[in-house]
C-alpha cells in the first residue's frame, strides 16, 4: 500500500513539474506596447449600431440574442422606428438563421418602409422555413400583392 502511495505522489510531482512552468509562463506573458508589430491595433469606431454585433470570439448562432432582438424590434415597430426594427429583425435572422418568425416581422417592417422587393424575399423565406404556418395564406396574399405592385412600377 505504501508503494502505491509513493508511486502516486511521484506521478503527481512529475506532472506538476512538467505542466506547471508552462502554465505560469502562459499566464505571465508581458504586455506589449501598442506600437509593437505583434499586437493588433484597436479598430476605429464605425457608424451604426455595434452593440448588437458579436465579438470576434463569440459564436454567430445565439438563440437567446435572437429572441431579444425580436422583442426589441417589435418595440421599435410599435414606436414607429421602422429602420431600427429592420436592423433588429436582421440581427435576429443572423443570430438564429433557421428561425422563421424574424423573417415575417422583417417582411412587415420592409413593407411598411416601402422596400417591396426585400419584403417579398423575407416573406418567402418565412414560408420556406415554416410552410405550415397558421398565417401562410395571408402571407402568400401579401407576397402576391407586393409582386403585382412591383410589376406595375416596371
Amino acid at each position: 500500500m505504501r508503494r502505491n502511495n509513493n508511486k502516486r505522489m511521484f506521478c503527481i510531482g512529475l506532472a506538476s513539474l512538467l505542466f506547471l512552468p508552462g502554465l505560469i509562463l502562459c499566464a505571465q506573458q508581458p504586455s506589449q506596447p501598442a506600437d509593437s508589430p505583434g499586437q493588433a491595433k484597436p479598430q476605429k469606431k464605425t457608424k451604426g449600431d455595434s452593440a448588437t454585433q458579436n465579438a470576434p470570439d463569440q459564436p454567430t448562432w445565439d438563440p437567446l440574442r435572437a429572441e431579444k432582438d425580436l422583442e426589441v424590434g417589435l418595440y421599435y415597430m410599435r414606436k414607429g422606428d421602422v429602420d431600427a426594427a429592420i436592423d433588429r429583425f436582421q440581427d435576429a435572422t443572423t443570430a438564429k438563421p433557421g428561425y422563421a418568425i424574424p423573417f415575417k416581422y422583417l417582411g412587415e417592417a420592409q413593407e411598411k418602409k416601402g422596400l417591396k422587393k426585400q419584403a417579398v424575399k423575407s416573406y418567402q423565406k418565412y414560408l420556406d422555413l415554416y410552410p405550415h404556418a397558421e398565417d401562410a395564406e395571408k402571407i402568400k396574399k401579401k407576397i402576391e400583392k407586393l409582386y403585382k405592385e412591383q410589376q406595375k412600377k416596371r
